[in-house]
């Protein structure tokens, strides 16, 4: 169920110098589900059912198969699958095509691919709300307009 796969990942730092690859703990079972408040230091995958609290020093990837209902506190997000909560990203959260949000975020970046779904409210990091906001979406080049509710 738990595995942790070395080398998942090769990040680029800003002068173009690859970093040593980032160990990715993957959760992974279809039937699966795990409650609780969890403390992960790097990066995240989860492909089953987590409920509770989410703490993630890295990266929180939920994969297609993923279903997470939790409050989380992450550096950056990919969602592919499931996510119902409030979440605080420092860094960037991008919800794919196949990725289903509803519930808060607060980050200085979002994402949604075309056929991504996202209900809620978005909050910008370290900034006052505003009740219109310009999100690009993937693959379109036109800007939409959400408002947020206060």
């Amino acid at each position: 169920m738990f595995s942790t796969q070395k080398g998942a990942q090769t990040p680029a730092s800003d002068n173009g110098k690859s970093l040593p690859a980032v160990p990715l703990l993957s959760i992974v079972g279809e039937r699966a589900r795990i409650e609780g408040k969890f403390d992960i230091a790097d990066s995240i995958q989860v492909e089953c059912e987590v409920g509770g609290e989410l703490n993630v020093g890295g990266k929180l990837v939920i994969g297609e198969k993923g279903i997470v209902n939790a409050n989380v506190q992450t550096v950056d997000a990919i969602i592919m699958g499931h996510y119902e909560g409030t979440m605080v990203a420092t860094g960037n959260v991008e919800i794919t095509e196949t990725g289903r949000v509803s519930g808060n975020i607060t980050t200085d970046s979002l994402v949604i691919s075309k056929g991504g779904f996202f209900n809620g409210n978005v909050t910008k990091m370290n900034g006052e709300p505003q009740n219109h906001r310009s999100i690009q979406l993937l693959d379109d080049q036109r800007p939409m307009q959400f408002s947020g509710q206060r």
